[in-house]
């Protein structure tokens, strides 16, 4: 497996990794997937607290017993389960990260961890605070490297701005572009992308389109509605008809050089293999620019 530098940070993260919020509750289950990932290569997985409160760092932490060494982990932190409160509250405070990073420690049974991430943010939080809170943690050798999980520009540039991460996650795929307008700075930075939602909810699959969603069939894809994507389909696998759809969306990703990695989710172990494989056969410079071509430059009108 390829590995790529996050960052200025001296962490080589698989080109592939496991994002672990598709792993489920069911705990044999989802260790036996992370079992498999490391066998075939992978060595970042990424996780959150809020994943089924909890549970998912939990069986990452059962997982690695013994292999910690061998892994990247990533988790995030912001958002706060309160009993008795419906849902979860936003709290970038220093004193709840300072609280949580503890709770994640414990359910993933480690000492440190490689990469603690904000889970969220908008323009109006206590930013200051909140990056004081991960650089405390640093020097306290509780965490290695801070990022950020953020689609929103103007937060994106604040933390560019004002603090030392080496990441952003976001939301990057052929059906939604709209991180490419964050790349130049990032790249000037030396700041990583971590690539989610890749294979766009499982449209960029191979599995049949008529089995998306409903709210895919009803409203489409961010701009695309299902007819355009209906036509786009074969177009895409058109200009690399060797390859599988999944490796060509993956690929699209992992063919700027800001990207570090790409974090598909897979709850069987034929979609971990698919996603594994497809690292091995990177686009050419004209079948990456066909694709451009053929999809759309969008740009966040929201969150800015």
């Amino acid at each position: 497996m390829n590995k790529r530098q996050l960052g200025n940070s001296d962490l080589y993260v698989s080109e592939i990794g496991l994002g672990c919020m598709s792993l489920g509750t069911d705990e044999a289950k989802a260790i036996k997937l992370i079992h498999e990932a490391l066998e075939l290569g992978v060595n970042y997985l990424d996780t959150a607290d809020l994943y089924d409160r909890g549970l998912n760092e939990e069986f990452i932490g059962k997982a690695l017993k013994g292999k910690r060494h061998e892994v990247i982990i990533a988790t995030k932190v912001g958002n706060r389960w309160q009993e008795g409160k419906e849902g979860w509250t936003w709290d970038p405070s220093k004193a709840y990260i300072k609280q949580a990073v503890k709770e994640s420690l414990r359910r993933l049974q480690t000492d440190y961890i490689d990469l603690y991430q904000l889970h969220g943010g908008t323009i109006n939080d206590p930013i200051d605070e909140t990056i004081e809170a991960f650089e405390e943690l640093k020097q306290e050798g509780v965490i290695r490297y801070y990022g950020i999980s953020s689609i929103r520009p103007n937060v994106i540039r604040e933390y560019v701005k004002r603090s030392n991460i080496v990441s952003v996650m976001m939301q990057y795929s052929l059906l939604d572009r709209r991180p490419e307008e964050l790349f130049p700075l990032l790249h000037e930075h030396n700041i990583s992308v971590i690539a989610r939602g890749p294979l766009a909810k499982g449209i960029l699959t191979e599995r049949p389109l008529e089995m998306a969603g409903e709210d895919v069939k009803t409203n489409g894809y961010l701009d695309y509605s299902y007819e355009e994507i209906e036509q786009l389909l074969p177009r895409m696998k058109a200009v690399a008809s060797d390859l599988s759809l999944t490796t060509i969306a993956l690929q699209f990703c992992l063919a700027h050089p800001v990207v570090a990695a790409v974090i598909p989710g897979a709850s069987r172990l034929e979609q971990l293999r698919e996603n594994v494989a497809a690292q091995s056969s990177p686009l050419s410079a004209e079948q990456y620019d066909r694709l451009k071509e053929m999809t759309k430059q969008s740009f966040y009108r929201d969150h800015r």
